[in-house]
C-alpha cells in the first residue's frame, strides 16, 4: 500500500489492518497522478487547469508550474530497472509492485485513453513482482530522499 504523500512509501500498518479484518485496501492513485508512468521531465508543460501545474503538498512528484520535480525524477531512476524487468512498462511494474503487498491490494488507477486501459490491463499478464524486487525497490529509495529544501519544487 502507498501512502498518499509519497506514492513510493509503503503503508504496511494500513495494509495490516485492512488484512487482519479480511477488508480489500484500495489504492488510489497509484500511478502518482501520471508520474510514475515516465513520461514527464522537469520541463514538461501541463495545461493550466491541470492541478499538477500548482500541487499541494502531498504531490510531491511535480513542481509548482507543471514540470516533474527533480528528486522525484531521481527516484524513479534509481528503480526503473526493476520496474522494466521482465518486458514490463513502468505503469505495470508499478502495479505489480503494489500487487506484491497483497492480494487484498487492489489499485484503482486512473484512464484517460485507450491505450492507457490496454497498458494497465496489460499488467496483469505480469502479475506482482517478487518480494527480492520489492525488497530492493525499498533499499533504493530510501537511498534516493527527497531534498529537505522547500523552495526547489517552486524554483525558488
Amino acid at each position: 500500500m502507498l501512502n498518499q504523500d509519497e506514492h513510493f512509501e509503503r503503508a504496511d500498518e494500513m495494509l495490516k489492518v485492512c488484512c487482519n479484518d479480511g477488508f480489500a485496501a484500495i489504492i488510489r492513485s497509484p500511478l502518482a497522478m501520471g508520474s510514475l508512468s515516465g513520461k514527464y521531465s522537469v520541463d514538461s508543460a501541463l495545461p493550466a487547469d491541470d492541478i499538477r501545474r500548482d500541487p499541494l503538498a502531498w504531490l510531491r512528484c511535480f513542481m509548482k508550474g507543471g514540470g516533474a520535480d527533480p528528486d522525484w525524477l531521481a527516484r524513479l531512476a534509481s528503480v526503473r530497472d526493476i520496474l522494466t524487468s521482465g518486458g514490463s512498462t513502468m505503469v505495470q511494474g508499478a502495479l505489480g509492485r503494489i500487487w506484491a503487498q497483497s492480494d487484498l491490494a487492489i489499485p484503482i488507477p486512473g484512464i484517460r485513453s485507450e491505450e492507457q486501459a490496454i497498458e494497465n490491463t496489460g499488467a496483469m499478464a505480469f502479475g506482482p513482482l517478487n518480494q527480492d524486487q520489492v525488497a530492493e525497490i525499498d533499499a533504493l529509495l530510501r537511498e534516493a530522499q527527497f531534498s529537505e529544501d522547500p523552495d526547489h519544487r517552486t524554483g525558488g
